[in-house]
C-alpha cells in the first residue's frame, strides 16, 4: 500500500510521514533516519547535532550506504546564536556533495540556504511556527511548508496557534505547495486528521523518539510513554512560551515502544480504516 499525493511524489517516498529533526548529539543521525526512510517515510539527519561538517558528512555517507531510499537533512537557523546561515555553509556543501536532494530549514528565515540548495536541484522545505511566517516564506521559493502548532515541542511564541488552526487556515492562504502538519500528532487518528484538514503529510518528533531505533535513555523515554494527561506540567505545555516538559503533547497517545516499521504501518493502516469508517457515515448531497 502506498499513499499517492503531491508530497509523496515530490519527495519520492511511500508515505507522507516525516521524522522530526533532533538537535542533540547522538540522536539526529542516521541511526533513526535510515529506519524511517527504509520503512517508507522520510528520515532526517540534523546538522546541528554534529560538532563539525566533516562528522555530518561521514554520517550522511553512512546513511547512503545503508539505504537507497530518499533521505533529508535539516539546518536549524537560530536567531541571535552562532547557528546562522554562514555557520552552516560547510554543512550545506557536504550534504550537496554527498547527494542529498531534500533539505529542511527551520526556525529563522532559511531563504539563503534554500536558494543555494535549489540551485543544486534540491527540494527545499521550511518549518516555521506561525501562519504569518508561513505566508511570508511561501513567497520565497520554498517547495513545501511544515507548520508547527503549539502542541509541538520546543520554545513557543505568543503568535502560535494550534495544529488544527494552522492547517485549516494555511490551506486557504497557501494553495500552491504542500503543507505538512507538525505538533501533537503521534497515532493514526492524528495522521488521518491532518490529511483531512488539508495537510499533505505529517512531521513527528516525539512519536519517533518512542521507537526502538531511537535508542533513547529511560529518563527520556519513560516520561513519554507514561505521561499522565492530568499532569499540570503537561496540560499547560501548549499554553506557555516556557518549554516546561521536554516532549510534546503527542505523548498523550503514546503508550508503547514499537519499532519504526511497525509504527509507520500502524499509522497508514489506521488512517485507511478511519477513512473507511467516514465513508460509512452515510453522507449525502
Amino acid at each position: 500500500m502506498k499513499i499517492d499525493n503531491d508530497l509523496t511524489r515530490m519527495l519520492g517516498i511511500e508515505y507522507p510521514i516525516i521524522q522530526g529533526a533532533y538537535a542533540w548529539e547522538g540522536y539526529g543521525t542516521s541511526k533513526i533516519a535510515v529506519p524511517v526512510s527504509e520503512a517508507g517515510g522520510l528520515g532526517i539527519i540534523t546538522a546541528i547535532a554534529f560538532k563539525t561538517a566533516e562528522d555530518f558528512r561521514e554520517d550522511i555517507k553512512k546513511a547512503m550506504s545503508l539505504t537507497d531510499k530518499p533521505l533529508a537533512v535539516n539546518y536549524s537557523v537560530l536567531y541571535g546564536t552562532e547557528f546562522t546561515h554562514e555557520y552552516y555553509s560547510e554543512y550545506v556543501k557536504a550534504a550537496i556533495e554527498e547527494g542529498i536532494k531534500i533539505v529542511f530549514t527551520s526556525s529563522y528565515d532559511g531563504t539563503p540556504i534554500g536558494k543555494e540548495v535549489k540551485k543544486e536541484g534540491c527540494t527545499w522545505i521550511h518549518k516555521c511556527a506561525t501562519l504569518k511566517h508561513a505566508v511570508s516564506i511561501a513567497g520565497k521559493g520554498v517547495d513545501a511548508l511544515a507548520i508547527v502548532g503549539v502542541e509541538g515541542a520546543g520554545n513557543k511564541t505568543n503568535e502560535q496557534t494550534t495544529t488544527l488552526i494552522n492547517i485549516t487556515n494555511a490551506r486557504k492562504m497557501i494553495t500552491d505547495i504542500p503543507l505538512i502538519a507538525v505538533g501533537g500528532i503521534a497515532d493514526a487518528y492524528g495522521f488521518a486528521a491532518a490529511l483531512a484538514m488539508g495537510a499533505s503529510g505529517v512531521y513527528m518528533g516525539t512519536a519517533f523518539m518512542a521507537t526502538k531505533e531511537f535508542q533513547g535513555p529511560d529518563d527520556l523515554l519513560n516520561p513519554i510513554i507514561n505521561q499522565s494527561m492530568t499532569d499540570p506540567a503537561y496540560t499547560t505545555r501548549a499554553l506557555t512560551t516556557d518549554p516546561g516538559v521536554f516532549h510534546s503533547q503527542a505523548a498523550g497517545v503514546i503508550d508503547s515502544v514499537p519499532d519504526v516499521k511497525e509504527f509507520i504501518e500502524s499509522l497508514v493502516k489506521g488512517a485507511k480504516n478511519r477513512f473507511e469508517e467516514i465513508k460509512g457515515w452515510g453522507l449525502t448531497d
